[in-house]
């Protein structure tokens, strides 16, 4: 059974219907933005959400007509879409002396950079800004029905996603974590396209922030969806998963993320010591602006199917228990619905 995810005035709602869960139209493919008109969605009056691109590029993105395939052959071949610029960073004003960053593996102020942050993370308040919207991309310009999860998508990353996160923003939720779905083509044993400056979640990152610069961006810092064995570490020979060696190829995928304007980075992955290996790598490279979002334990769950189903990431061979403990509703509609999440199962730290 569905039901709206929040009892708030809403502009472009959850609909109710038994097919559809969360903020996507299952069968309405006719939404449209458009300025000074008024329209309805089941009969909730909805008030009119402008797209705010930035001035270089006003409107959507035009569509090329390629199918997936093509859209990922093309990736793979190293013609891949052009991404925003990641925008400079500001100058110390005239006088600022230059001094060695402190050696500090804990900064809360962090957590406290904007007001868009401080709403996320605010006690005794439960409101939409509190909600983290999991959205799963690929390379594709259509969105692609999520078999094992009725009413999800991967979608666009340059259309899909951006609809996605306009409708979400609409309702009051302004916190999105990615999920990629990387073609197999690029995924190796060691995983090393999750630290490609021009991989899809950098690029995905760098649009979005060029549209909505306030919106707040988590990512997922695992291998599995880079790894050709489908494994969250890399994996030796006997099977076993080498831990050290995978938090090095971590701390390399979260300083590109941080790099293209993450806000927030989400360990998932559970190997040991990774969180402090990944702060030291972040503020070595000067993001210590970006927090870690950490999984502080992660079942190996059946639950875990249709995540997996979605990114096309299930192991080639045997199971994830050796670093697995951690059970988070990432099954059908609970994912979209339920697991809208607030830091339930999460620990903000670092």
């Amino acid at each position: 059974m569905a039901s709206s995810i929040f009892n708030a005035p809403c502009t472009v709602p959850a609909v109710k219907g038994k097919n559809y869960f969360g903020l996507k139209p299952a069968v309405n493919n006719d939404l449209r933005f458009n300025v000074g008109k008024k329209t309805s969605i089941i009969g909730c009056p909805k008030r009119v959400f402008t797209v705010r691109a930035s001035e270089k590029k006003d409107g959507p993105i035009k569509k090329l007509g390629l199918s997936d395939a093509e859209c990922e052959a093309a990736v793979v071949a190293g013609n891949v879409p052009e991404a925003p610029p990641v925008p400079p960073r500001s100058a110390a004003p005239a006088g600022t002396p230059v001094v060695p960053s402190l050696p500090l593996s804990r900064r809360p102020r962090r957590n406290r950079k904007s007001p868009v942050m401080r709403a996320s993370f605010q006690e005794t308040s439960i409101s939409p800004a509190n909600f983290v919207y999991p959205l799963f991309i690929h390379e594709g310009e259509e969105d692609t029905p999520i078999g094992a999860m009725p009413g999800c998508y991967r979608l666009g990353w340059r259309h899909g996603l951006v609809e996605e996160v306009a409708k979400a923003r609409d309702v009051g939720v302004n916190s999105i974590v990615l999920f990629p779905k990387v073609p197999d083509a690029l995924k190796s044993s060691t995983g090393d396209e999750a630290y490609n400056d021009n991989g899809l979640v950098p690029r995905a990152i760098q649009l979005l922030k060029d549209k909505y610069p306030d919106l707040v961006i988590y990512t997922d810092v695992a291998l599995d969806p880079y790894s050709s064995d489908g494994h969250d570490g890399i994996v030796r020979e006997d099977g076993v998963i080498m831990n050290d060696e995978t938090v090095y190829q971590l701390c390399k995928q979260a300083v590109s993320q941080a790099r293209a304007g993450a806000d927030v980075v989400s360990p998932s992955d559970m190997m040991d010591g990774r969180v402090g290996a990944i702060r030291k790598a972040l503020d070595a490279e000067g993001f210590q602006h970006v927090s870690i979002m950490s999984y502080t334990a992660k079942y190996a769950s059946s639950f875990y199917g249709p995540f997996r189903e979605a990114l096309e990431s299930s192991p080639r061979f045997g199971d994830k228990k050796t670093y697995m403990v951690f059970f988070f509703l990432k099954c059908g509609k609970f994912y979209k619905h339920a697991a809208l999440v607030l830091t339930f199962g999460f620990c903000l730290a670092w």
